[in-house]
């Protein structure tokens, strides 16, 4: 069995070959998806590394603004 940070590591390079396969798509479909992997790489981070999901509170304070502002760069892009 692997331990806890081993499995936020494979979970991070699973991540990042979704992201790899996915920038070579164009579209707002594409963003949109690679925008919500990079969501989820910040929220392996930060709840993985730094231990922040032993303080949800704190884990939401910082995943709602980067959450919000990600949505913003989409509608931005998708407006251009």
């Amino acid at each position: 069995m692997t331990d806890r940070l081993t499995r936020n590591w494979l979970l991070l390079i699973a991540l990042i070959l979704a992201t790899t396969g996915l920038a070579t798509q164009d579209g707002g479909i594409a963003a949109a998806g690679l925008l919500a992997l990079a969501w989820a790489k910040s929220r392996a981070i930060l709840g993985g590394f730094l231990h922040l999901d032993r303080a949800p509170e704190w884990l939401s304070a910082f995943l709602v603004p980067l959450g919000l502002w990600l949505a913003l760069v989409w509608g931005l892009a998708a407006v251009r």
